[in-house]
């Protein structure tokens, strides 16, 4: 149990991810998923599931939102599902927003996460990803929003937490990459096999480019295993740096080393937690479960047997 405070380039297919199609039958239930439809612009054009387990009517400023990016060839719920998210979602009482890729965006069904016109403020994917949140915060009544997202779906994930820093509480990358990353396929292709081109004063640099007033930057978890080979585990480690210096965290982390990984914890002057990286010693690409615990997950493609469990650590990292 990790110990810190809660507080197109569209060809990109052989690439990033993520490579076959889930074959688990999903065993948890799907019937309270709903279609989310009248969200406004979609120039993405993505569509998405919702999952609203309670409205806290006494206590609205308890209602969150969790917006989870699947990974590519996923379906975004059976992802939710088979990852433990959607228990945690029906025991903690939190909403989820699954957006979904499609073909037609890209063969894959990755998020087109080196695509600039889908990664810019208010543009393309992004915007869809934008005005599908709001919609799911008039819903829900959500006055806290988080994003997860896997791989391709993390690269997008921080793209959005660049993009919209006032939107969301926190973010977890996971198995994931910085934002920006790359523009292009080449650049793309060797981000993933290399980590960032860019040093992390130019990730910053750019971070605060597009919105150069930004006083408060989301918190950030940062997960990846040490034996990816999809994505270099270098972006995880760069990724942190780029928000240990947004979120001017203190520079020397808090070290926890365990049996079989690692967490670094970045925390502010009052030792709040700001920023975590979890480094999994002999784990590939993909999300940690643990199928031993409660709501820990279940193995599968890019669900990876581990001592623990990203989604469970992740709620309880958020004190959800």
């Amino acid at each position: 149990m990790l110990r810190y405070k809660p507080l197109a380039i569209k060809a990109l297919a052989l690439s990033m991810c993520m490579a076959s199609i889930f074959s688990l039958q999903t065993q948890a239930e799907t019937t309270s998923y709903q279609a989310l439809t009248e969200f406004g612009d979609n120039p993405g054009n993505l569509s998405a599931s919702y999952l609203i387990p309670n409205h806290n009517a006494t206590a609205p400023e308890l209602n969150t939102l969790i917006v989870l990016l699947h990974g590519c060839v996923q379906d975004g719920v059976e992802l939710a599902n088979n990852s433990g998210l959607t228990d945690l979602a029906r025991e903690k009482k939190f909403s989820l927003l699954v957006p979904q890729q499609s073909f037609e965006n890209n063969v894959k069904r990755c998020y087109n996460w080196f695509s600039a016109q889908d990664t810019q403020v208010d543009s393309g994917e992004m915007l869809s990803l934008k005005n599908m949140i709001a919609q799911a915060q008039s819903q829900s009544g959500a006055k806290r929003v988080y994003v997860i997202g896997l791989s391709a779906g993390g690269a997008m994930a921080s793209a959005a937490l660049v993009n919209y820093p006032d939107l969301f509480t926190a973010g977890a990358v996971i198995a994931g990459l910085p934002y920006p990353c790359a523009d292009n396929l080449t650049k793309a292709i060797s981000c993933m096999k290399k980590g960032p081109a860019e040093s992390v004063e130019e990730l910053v640099s750019f971070a605060k480019q597009v919105h150069p007033n930004q006083q408060h930057w989301p918190a950030l978890t940062v997960w990846t295993g040490q034996n990816d080979v999809v994505v270099n585990p270098e972006n995880a480690k760069q990724l942190s740096a780029q928000w240990v210096v947004l979120t001017q965290a203190n520079k020397t982390p808090r070290v926890e080393h365990y049996a079989d990984y690692s967490v670094n914890t970045w925390s502010d002057t009052s030792g709040n937690s700001l920023i975590s990286l979890i480094e999994i010693n002999n784990m590939g690409h993909g999300i940690a479960v643990n199928p031993d615990i409660k709501n820990g997950g279940m193995v599968g493609d890019f669900l990876l047997k581990a001592p623990i469990s990203s989604m469970s650590e992740i709620i309880n990292l958020w004190g959800i």
